[in-house]
């Protein structure tokens, strides 16, 4: 009987061991994950560089007169900053949403784009990133409803005859998605989502793989713990952060594109988002496209199209 004893207290520690280990490399992967802050594998430089494919984008925004708009998370009572940049006489207005760990100063070249097609940019920093409060970062879950209340702020601002057009890039795309599911103003017009992934547990699981190299084991587990700690301090399970099944809500005209040699958010889940959808919808791959360069890759192009999307339906 006392060896069958010993054996359960050595089987009970060493459950409470892994347990502990997979507790604390959650919550160190949270940190990684969820919590806001420099991170090694992002690149938000906003410096003019002229060989820079879009310089005079990016130049012309620096150089353009922003008037600062503020207001109030729609929950969490967070402070959220916005630049937004006036055409004369116009009530189109596109928001502009940026990437993980980015800011709305780095989305300046797609503001200078829009801005030439005759649309007012509102530029909103996300919680937890730039100019904005916040201790964790949504995904685009937690944010989808701070745009609908950007949406309404354009609408009380510019006049109930406004256009709105909500455009993303990367979790600013996935952000794009997760808010057309929701019952939006009759004012926002279209969708443009570039290189947003199909659900946050998808892409945490591939960026496991593609930042630490993690085999299935420990990686499954650990993703499991870390979406409970998230749930616990950031309000959402992971995988209810999910695109897929927010465009299927939508009905309004939805423009997919992404990088054909996207590899940060791979390629696939594109198709994948763009099959749920079921209104009016477009796909474009762009060819030999990374993450977040189809603009960079094929600049006339890029722009063209957009322009004939947004022809058609506003």
């Amino acid at each position: 009987m006392k060896i069958k004893s010993k054996k359960i207290k050595i089987i009970i520690i060493s459950i409470l061991a892994v347990c502990s280990i997979f507790i604390i490399a959650g919550l160190y992967f949270y940190q990684v994950a969820v919590v806001p802050g420099h991170k090694s594998f992002i690149n938000n430089d906003t410096k003019l560089v002229k060989t820079d494919p879009l310089y005079k984008e990016k130049k012309w925004y620096q150089n353009a007169h922003k008037q600062k708009w503020v207001m109030k998370s729609a929950d969490d009572n967070l402070k959220l900053d916005a630049n937004y940049i006036p055409v004369a006489n116009s009530k189109k207005t596109v928001i502009i949403l940026h990437g993980f760990m980015n800011n709305k100063d780095t989305m300046g070249s797609y503001a200078a784009m829009f801005h030439k097609l005759g649309y007012n940019t509102l530029l909103p920093d996300a919680r937890g990133h730039g100019q904005s409060e916040g201790n964790y970062i949504g995904y685009g879950w937690r944010e989808k409803v701070d745009i609908k209340k950007w949406a309404k702020e354009v609408i009380q601002k510019n006049g109930s005859d406004s256009k709105i057009v909500i455009f993303g890039v990367s979790m600013g795309g996935a952000t794009t998605m997760m808010a057309s599911g929701l019952a939006m103003p009759k004012q926002v017009k279209a969708y443009i989502e570039d290189c947003g992934y199909t659900n946050v547990k998808d892409e945490v699981e591939h960026e496991a793989v593609d930042l630490y190299h993690l085999p299935a084991f420990p990686r499954f587990p650990l993703v499991e713990v870390l979406s409970g700690i998230t749930r616990l301090r950031a309000g959402y399970f992971l995988g209810d952060g999910s695109s897929i099944k927010q465009v299927a809500k939508n009905r309004r005209p939805i423009f997919f594109i992404h990088g054909e040699k996207d590899t940060f958010v791979p390629t696939q889940m594109v198709y994948k988002n763009y099959q749920a959808a079921k209104g009016k919808k477009e796909l474009w791959v762009v060819p030999g496209a990374k993450h977040a360069k189809s603009f960079a890759t094929r600049p006339a192009q890029y722009q063209k199209k957009v322009k004939d999307f947004l022809n058609r339906y506003l």
